[in-house]
């Protein structure tokens, strides 16, 4: 058994709590990290990082079968799923080993294994300490006078059904997927869902998609929800919206699984060689120790304030552990704001409405701000521009024209209020509309910068000057 001090202790080598840990080593303090698996946690290892590597595969290889659209006759295009679990391996290892070099670089210590938060120590009087259990049985003590929990989330389960990681599986059980199923139904609409939906229909897979809600994606713009559903269906993908599973009639047999749903009222079966369960994801708030503290949980989600200190104001908590957006980037924003704190700053508040989201599916979406009817129901009069990328020439160059982008502003004041993007590359479009929305920017202002022409980004300026009916190309 050994002991260690450090001003600060991260559980969780997410990107919240490696983000965190950076910032606070940049603020002058020593700090640790515990972790149990590798650093980088589900964003590098088992989501966000992983699951755009596939994607931008299937994206390719949807391309070169239409390959002809360009003028270039591909011959024999065939899929290599090998090379193509090899190809996000290496990307995977490669900003692994950044990540480990940034540790070494700012001096912050990495301990492997089960942490597990203690109560208090004679160095530490207040809940904190940590105990940190090894893979060998040995345990050691850090000892600290801040705590930061980062323990990220898992999938969610639907009661009744049973994940087996082989034939009814989660997006993590997917990533470990060393073959491709001929057929896959995926339970869950949401951003997660869809995202495999269209990666795997392009490798060839046909998908089923099974949704409670009346629509696909329903955090999103009602338009924007809309046009996925049309050209998921133009592409073949199938949509049973505002249908129920009955989990109790799900069965495995002969390598195939047989569910019936409830779609108003009426039930019918479905098959598939594998279910994909993609309802949300749960906070990690269980086994590391909380009960020893006075940390409060309010709806399985650690409760902090503005500055991501918990009801102890040593023990701060950032990223999925806290619920709201469960984004990578929120997490990262969410630890410096923790970090800083830390070290007496007083970071401005996080503006969660100001957080830009994204999916990567075919076509892309994103999007900032209230949606319409969010914009309505708080009570604000709006008025809304709206522009097609076939009007945009870099969009029918790259031969991807389908797609959006909506600007809802204020009417009364001329406020940015929303910004809703769905098309070609629009994850790399969304921050100049977030941009615009921090530094309350008018849609003129926004649609009077020069926006560089051949690009794709002369739709958020069209759609901008739309909002006042002045769209030079409307």
């Amino acid at each position: 058994m050994s002991e260690h001090r450090y001003d600060v202790v991260v559980l969780g080598g997410g990107i919240g709590g490696y983000t965190a840990a950076i910032r606070a080593a940049q603020l002058g303090k020593t700090v640790a990290i515990v972790e149990r698996d590798k650093m980088g946690g589900t964003c590098l290892h088992q989501g966000c990082i992983p699951s755009k590597a596939l994607l931008r595969s299937a994206e390719v290889y949807a391309s070169m079968k239409h390959s002809e659209d360009y003028g270039i006759s591909a011959q024999s295009v065939s899929l290599n799923f090998d090379g193509v679990l090899g190809r996000k391996q290496r990307i995977v290892d490669q900003l692994h080993q950044g990540l480990q070099f940034l540790m070494k670089k700012n001096k912050i210590t990495i301990h492997h294994g089960n942490g597990r938060i203690i109560g208090p120590s004679i160095f530490s009087p207040r809940s904190g300490a940590v105990s940190v259990e090894k893979e060998d049985g040995d345990i050691e003590t850090l000892l600290s006078s801040n705590l930061i929990i980062a323990t990220g989330s898992r999938p969610r389960s639907l009661p009744g059904l049973e994940i087996d990681g082989t034939s009814i599986i989660t997006s993590e059980d997917a990533l470990r997927m060393e073959s491709l199923p001929k057929s896959i139904i995926i339970v869950g609409g949401g951003v997660i869902g869809v995202e495999w939906a269209s990666m795997l229909h392009d490798f060839g897979v046909e998908v089923t998609i099974v949704e409670v809600d009346k629509r696909l994606v329903n955090l999103e713009d009602e338009d924007v929800s809309k046009e996925l559903e049309r050209l998921f269906k133009k592409r073949g993908i199938k949509l049973e919206t505002g249908t129920k599973l009955l989990p109790e009639s799900v069965k495995v047999s002969d390598g195939m699984v047989t569910m019936q749903v409830d779609k108003q009222g009426e039930v019918h079966e479905l098959f598939a060689e594998r279910v994909l369960v993609s309802v949300g994801r749960v906070a990690n708030v269980e086994a590391m120790g909380l009960e020893n503290t006075d940390v409060k949980i309010d709806k399985g989600v650690i409760r902090v304030n503005r500055f991501m200190q918990t009801t102890e104001s040593h023990i701060y908590a950032v990223g999925d552990v806290i619920g709201g957006l469960m984004l990578a980037h929120m997490a990262g924003h969410e630890g410096i704001v923790a970090a800083e704190h830390i070290a007496g700053h007083q970071p401005d508040e996080l503006q969660t409405h100001l957080v830009s989201k994204c999916t990567y599916t075919r076509p892309e979406i994103a999007s900032v701000g209230w949606t319409q009817q969010q914009a309505i129901d708080q009570g604000r009069q709006v008025k809304v521009g709206k522009f097609s990328f076939k009007g945009i020439g870099k969009a029918l160059v790259y031969g991807d024209s389908d797609g959006f982008v909506k600007v809802i502003a204020d009417k009364d004041t001329n406020d940015i209020l929303g910004v809703h993007m769905i098309g070609p590359q629009v994850t790399n479009s969304i921050t100049e509309a977030a941009l615009a929305q921090v530094l309350n920017a008018t849609p003129w202002e926004v649609g009077q910068t020069i926006h560089p022409h051949p690009t794709l980004s002369e739709a958020l300026g069209e759609a901008m000057l739309a909002v006042d009916g002045i769209a030079i190309s409307g």
